[in-house]
């Protein structure tokens, strides 16, 4: 049994009580308009300007270029109702395009809110915006930026885990604080830095380690110098960051556990008007110090590679101007997680895994439909432990989803489907690995929220239904993957290795997972997202030893 008390560096609900009380002192709908400037892309003629205000909604923490609650329209992605940066085209919907994550008013990176437009003191509307720009001289050139968040999660479970760890049932709450500072010196020179502490609790939880109970620390701190070079708008990021610069399905932010996943290294971007360029090296920062400030660099888990991105030329399929990008990207890992193993029997052989990832996304929208086509071929070699030998890797993935949209109506609804497939081998040693691994934590809500499968050799196919009732201050969404196994001979993976059931399991289905997402924007700053899930497991996986079981989740968070 975990104790149900928490040791919180500072007090854990402080930023969610004081978002009770820190209403806009307007209305949403009269924020004031922005003028254009140079980072507003062109508003395509098909969607409908039928309001002056982004919709509430703008901080869907798993809402890519793709099915987002409501459609943002380009021409509002300029303060003080969006804070992307100066990004031009690459700022299209929320910009996840340009490469720091979807930004709304807010971002899961802070430091890719561009909030300079309050040095314009009549373009604040808000009780918070003083923290969001401190002016420290005269001319308003040297500014602060406080950023913060509060996250208050819960979740139970009947059977975790398909009932193969964990405890059952089992109900686990978690808090984090995130408190950030962004000093500007100049248009040239940025110095960021953003603190974290968290603690975990509940009753017959399991799994808490340094992800999930962290005394107060360095989650980033880093150095970015900035400037115009070759006609691009040009930086250099030294130090510990977020890195966000990958499809969801492939990389995030670590969001199950408390905290999240941060990188040491080097970043530099170029953005040109129709072109960006990403190079990045990078090594994990290791959590598992227990003392304040002690966290430190664990240079064997690596993350490097290059990523492009292509503003593609708008064109037309029947009476439907689509726009969308063309990304094409190198990601090279290196990890000894308990993801870099080789199931053997019902065993596993250790090892360090170092796999390349080339791959293509292509993703857009048009006037009824918006769509995201991604694949990728995973080489490189693992190395088994204490052991000369090592094998091969050759797997594979394909992402895909598309729907459609009906902008002018009031409930937005989008319909839809999505399908993808990990590659998966009877693997073992010396022999080519074929099982597609996605070891720096996936977007769980993209494809399971429970975190029971992991992307390994699977087939996921689901329908997508979504709507936002209310003005945009709600949004629910419906899906239901059917999974398979890709390989018969491989094995079932979940997000700590590969399962191992009391009996043989031979068949291919594995079963069905009805979920539900609704998330309430309470007001700017407080939203409330709830997730319901059951794991239905296959007649043949509850014959080898395997449970269905159902899955809540509760997620409070207070962001400024």
């Amino acid at each position: 049994m975990v104790p149900a008390r928490l040791n919180s560096g500072f007090p854990a609900l402080f930023f969610a009580f004081a978002g009770l009380y820190s209403f806009t002192t307007t209305p949403l709908s009269a924020a004031p308009e922005a003028t254009p400037d140079a980072r507003t892309p062109k508003n395509p003629t098909w969607i409908p300007n039928t309001t002056t205000d982004r919709p509430p909604i703008q901080n869907y923490p798993h809402a890519g270029f793709v099915g987002q609650p409501r459609r943002i329209l380009p021409s509002l992605n300029r303060p003080t109702q969006g804070h992307q940066g100066p990004w031009g085209a690459f700022n299209y919907g929320t910009g996840e395009a340009a490469g720091f994550g979807p930004v709304g008013r807010y971002g899961p990176a802070p430091w890719a809110e561009d909030w300079s437009d309050l040095r314009n003191p009549k373009k604040s509307d808000d009780l918070l915006d003083p923290l969001k720009f401190i002016a420290l001289n005269q001319q308003k050139t040297i500014w602060l930026t406080l950023s913060g968040e509060t996250r208050l999660r819960n979740w139970s479970e009947e059977a975790p885990f398909l009932g193969r760890r964990g405890n059952a049932p089992s109900g686990r709450f978690t808090v984090r604080n995130l408190l950030g500072a962004d000093l500007h010196l100049g248009e040239h020179v940025r110095l960021f830095g953003q603190l974290i502490n968290a603690n975990a609790a509940g009753w017959a939880g399991f799994g808490y380690n340094q992800t999930f109970r962290k005394r107060l620390d360095a989650q980033q701190a880093f150095i970015e110098l900035k400037g115009q070079i070759a006609g691009a708008r040009t930086g250099l990021m030294v130090g510990r960051q977020q890195f966000l610069d990958a499809p969801s399905y492939i990389l995030y932010n670590r969001e199950t556990p408390n905290v999240p996943l941060s990188w040491n290294g080097t970043r530099i971007y170029a953005i040109w008007p129709k072109f960006r360029l990403d190079t990045f090296s990078f090594a994990q920062t290791n959590t598992n110090p227990n003392k304040m400030f002690h966290d430190t660099i664990d240079w064997g888990t690596r993350l490097y590679g290059v990523d492009g991105t292509a503003v593609v030329p708008d064109f037309v399929i029947g009476s439907q101007q689509v726009h969308s990008f063309f990304d094409l990207f190198y990601l090279r890992y290196r990890y000894s997680s308990s993801l870099s193993v080789v199931p053997s029997g019902s065993t596993t052989l250790k090892g360090t895994s170092s796999r390349g990832n080339i791959g293509i996304r292509w993703y857009g929208t048009a006037r009824d439909f918006e769509f995201s086509f991604g694949g990728l071929y995973q080489n490189g070699s693992f190395q088994y432990t204490n052991n000369a030998s090592s094998s091969d890797v050759s797997a594979w993935a394909v992402n895909t989803i598309a729907g459609y949209r009906h902008t002018p109506s009031p409930l937005h609804p989008f319909i839809g489907a999505q399908f993808d497939i990990y590659s998966g081998g009877a693997d073992g040693r010396n022999a080519t690995l074929h099982t597609y691994m996605a070891p720096y934590n996936p977007q769980t809500t993209y494809s399971d929220p429970t975190t029971y499968l992991q992307p390994s050799n699977l087939i996921s196919l689901s329908p997508i239904l979504s709507v936002t009732p209310f003005h945009g201050y709600a949004s629910l969404r419906f899906k239901a993957p059917l999974l398979w196994r890709q390989n018969t001979n491989g094995a079932i993976w979940n997000s700590s290795g590969p399962y191992t059931f009391s009996r043989p399991y031979r068949g291919s289905f594995v079963g069905i997972e009805p979920q539900a997402f609704l998330l309430i924007q309470l007001q700017r700053h407080l939203s409330w997202q709830l997730i319901g899930s059951r794991f239905i497991a296959s007649k043949s996986l509850r014959n080898a030893g395997a449970q269905s079981g159902s899955f809540f989740q509760s997620n409070l968070v207070f962001r400024f």
